[in-house]
């Protein structure tokens, strides 16, 4: 690659368009719903729900959601929900779903769609669109599809997990290597065993797995389809039924320090600090998950001389699933395989391309990639920006 970017600095920061409150009667949670920018009458995002959520940190992740967007060019701005249950929440999960759709219901039929995120599930995210009256195949201008949405991402579900293992295998090649590749994932939800499952499929090893309860590792590579099998939806491996082979560490950040080529991050934000950067041994560190490093913890990495893929580039393929079908992006009426390797391949070729364009900006001694091909491509220019839902 031969391409140069203009040395630009960052757009301005602008606060969100719109930070709201939701009511939900009859519920003990809080809820909010942050709109980072409107572009072409859209924004959309993930709903977020744990007990600890705060309206701050989904400010975060609606920009970063409108840098994903705009770095894959799809013309729609960023936003995010946010739900933190109160203790009367927990045995009702349905109830509470049900009072957000209905309190969200005048912004998903504004342009606002809200999907999956930390927390929720698609069961989870069918209910509030019931609740809300919400069909975002009935929306004016989107892919017609020739299956329910549910069933759609039923058989899409390991598409972020896909567009990270895609970022991987790109970083690889362009470094030349051909070698199989030793592998360590921390988080083994759905984006972590969505790359586990590609990445052995591709011959590397997947020789660490971290989960909320330690790190499983096997340095000549663990069974992953059986690791897999072994695994309840919250990412939490069964260790009564691990092969013998396998040693089982419960310090934290164990993960950290074992020998790897290649660290993919998928579970927590901040997972990577700092104070955490001297140990870090993969030469390869991929941001699978929302805010994986810290901003400073970034810059030493890249100055230590690691490899970062950043989130916004690498953990896109949901929203870009997404984004293609609500702006009418993805031709209609494909039947449901031909659909999803349409959206496989406009995936793959635009995280491709961005994490090529970053990597280049890195070696060129960019301080920050990510801001600079943002300014560079102008997509986050006010010009573009909607007045508001």
């Amino acid at each position: 690659m031969n391409r140069t970017l203009p040395q630009r600095g960052p757009a301005k920061e602008i606060p969100p368009l719109l930070s709201t409150t939701l009511n939900m009667p009859g519920c003990d949670a809080r809820g909010w719903v942050v709109v980072d920018r409107v572009v072409d009458g859209l924004a959309m995002g993930g709903t977020r729900m744990t007990t600890a959520v705060t309206e701050p940190e989904l400010a975060g992740l609606a920009r970063a959601m409108t840098q994903k967007l705009a770095l894959v060019g799809l013309p729609i701005g960023g936003a995010k929900a946010g739900i933190r249950p109160g203790p009367a929440d927990a045995g009702d999960r349905p109830r509470l779903m049900r009072a957000f759709g209905r309190a969200a219901a005048p912004l998903l039929h504004g342009g606002v769609y809200l999907g999956c995120d930390q927390g929720t599930t698609y069961a989870d995210r069918q209910l509030a669109f019931e609740a809300a009256g919400y069909d975002i195949t009935r929306r004016t201008g989107t892919t017609r599809l020739t299956v329910g949405w549910s069933e759609l991402w039923n058989h899409m579900a390991d598409i972020t997990g896909f567009g990270v293992a895609v970022a991987v295998l790109g970083a690889l090649r362009a470094a030349g290597t051909r070698a199989p590749q030793r592998i360590v994932i921390q988080g083994f939800g759905t984006v972590g065993r969505a790359v586990a499952h590609h990445l052995a499929a591709r011959g590397h090893r997947v020789v660490a797995v971290a989960d909320v309860r330690g790190t499983v590792e096997d340095p000549r590579g663990l069974p992953v389809t059986e690791l897999i099998a072994l695994t309840d939806g919250d990412g939490t491996i069964d260790r009564t039924r691990l092969p013998a082979t396998v040693r089982m560490h419960g310090s934290e950040r164990a993960w950290l320090h074992l020998g790897a080529d290649v660290l993919v991050l998928a579970a927590s934000a901040g997972a990577v600090d700092e104070d955490a950067v001297p140990a870090a041994r993969a030469g390869t560190v991929v941001e699978g998950g929302n805010m994986s490093c810290t901003g400073p913890a970034r810059r030493l990495l890249r100055e230590s001389g690691h490899v970062v893929l950043p989130d916004v580039v690498v953990n896109v393929g949901g929203a870009a699933a997404t984004g293609c079908v609500l702006a009418g992006l993805a031709p209609s009426d494909l039947p449901l395989p031909r659909l999803s390797a349409w959206l496989r391949a406009w995936i793959s070729d635009r995280i491709t391309r961005n994490c090529e364009l970053v990597q280049e900006l890195a070696a060129s001694g960019s301080t920050d990639p990510v801001a600079q091909l943002l300014a560079s491509s102008g997509a986050l220019r006010p010009s573009v920006t909607a007045a508001g839902p």
